[in-house]
Parts: C-alpha cells; sequence; structure tokens
C-alpha cells in the first residue's frame, strides 16, 4: 500500500541525476537522469526497440494493470503486479536476439511504496536456464533507467529470453508497479566495404560508404 506523506524534491540541472535517483550495479553499466530518453535515442537510428518482437508474460497483474499498460508507452499506465515477491516480467523472443540495454520507467513520487527498490535481469534461452545478468539497487528512482546488458567480452548480450525480476519494493511494499519497459538492439551501419569485395581506385572509394 503506498503511503503519504513523501516531500517530493527539486528538479535536477541537465546531464546530472535526477534528485532523488540513486541506482547501484555490479559493473555500473546504468545511466540515469533527465538526459536518458529512449524515444530519442531511438530517433538517432543507433538503437531500435525490439520488445514489439517478443512473447510478454507476468507472474501476475491486476486486471486493467498488465503487459497493455506496461508496453502504451504512456507514463501515466503502469503494470500492478498481484502477488508474493519476486514479481516478474518474462520477455521470450523468436530468435536468438542481440540486446544492448533495457529502460525501465519507475515514478517513486506517484507510486511510493509500489516502487521497485531492487531489480535482477536475467538472460537464457528458456525459463530452465535464467542467469542473471544485472542486479541493480535503486534509491526513490523517478524516470528513465536504461540498464546496459553486456557478455563477459563486453559485447551486447545475445539471448532469446530476458526476465526482469523485481525482488524488493520501497519501504517493504508488497506489490510493484512498472511504468514502461523498453528492450533496444544495436543498428549496425556497416561501409559498404565491408561487404565480400573492396574499392580500390579513387574513383570508386567516395562510394565506399552509404549516405
Amino acid at each position: 500500500m503506498a503511503m503519504n506523506g513523501t516531500t517530493p524534491t527539486a528538479a535536477p540541472s541537465p546531464g546530472t541525476p535526477a534528485t532523488g535517483v540513486s541506482a547501484t550495479q555490479t559493473g555500473g553499466r546504468y545511466r540515469t537522469g533527465e538526459d536518458v530518453d529512449p524515444l530519442t535515442d531511438e530517433r538517432t537510428g543507433l538503437i531500435r526497440e525490439v520488445g514489439c518482437q517478443a512473447i510478454w508474460s507476468l507472474s501476475s497483474c491486476k486486471p486493467g494493470y498488465g503487459v497493455d499498460q506496461l508496453r502504451d508507452r504512456s507514463l501515466d499506465n503502469y503494470w500492478q503486479s498481484d502477488g508474493q515477491l519476486p514479481h516478474l516480467v518474462n520477455i521470450q523472443f523468436r530468435r536468438k536476439m542481440t540486446i544492448r540495454d533495457v529502460c525501465v520507467y519507475t515514478d517513486f513520487k506517484l507510486d511510493e511504496s509500489y516502487t521497485p527498490s531492487k531489480i535482477s535481469i536475467r538472460c537464457g534461452t528458456h525459463f530452465n536456464d535464467l542467469q542473471e545478468i544485472e542486479l541493480v539497487e535503486f534509491n526513490e528512482p523517478s524516470g528513465w533507467v536504461q540498464i546496459f546488458l553486456k557478455d563477459i567480452k563486453d559485447r551486447p548480450i545475445r539471448t532469446f529470453m530476458i526476465q526482469l525480476a523485481v525482488l524488493s519494493n520501497h519501504q517493504n511494499g508488497r506489490d510493484t508497479h512498472l511504468r514502461q519497459i523498453r528492450i533496444h538492439s544495436p543498428i549496425d551501419n556497416l561501409p559498404v566495404s565491408a561487404f565480400p569485395g573492396y574499392f580500390t581506385s579513387e574513383a570508386c572509394k567516395k562510394f565506399a560508404y552509404l549516405r
């Protein structure tokens, strides 16, 4: 149950973590703050959102607060769990995907004790071989958190399945609110010369890259 009496904090200056937001993570591979906007990043053409290619399922949800609300791009809507911790979001792809990051949106000012305080991100082929890739702890988060998923060679991970597990909530809350989740894959803009055959003459080198 949400608790009242939380004092709002002042807005941060651009480029700094949002006030009241703190994320600690194994390896420190995350971004958070006012400058984190997945939709802006997607418009650059360097990443694409691939959650639409996956099958989503939840460990539990209140009627009318499920996957559709989690994926509708509206920060006013949210998924609300309805059961015991941990609360799970399962994202299963039909083929192995290269995943650069997972972005989650939370709002402690609105959700209070429903706000996650610890999230585990696990990857694998199916439910039976999932392994934890990242563990993120939050302190009253309000905004987007971009969590990068990398393998042991520091490259974007390749996986058939991602599971996001909410392990605990603020103020020992039982159920959780997540307002949005977006999954990103990198877009490789390779030069034409990366394909078999190379341009060697000066006249042809100007066609080495697609514009």
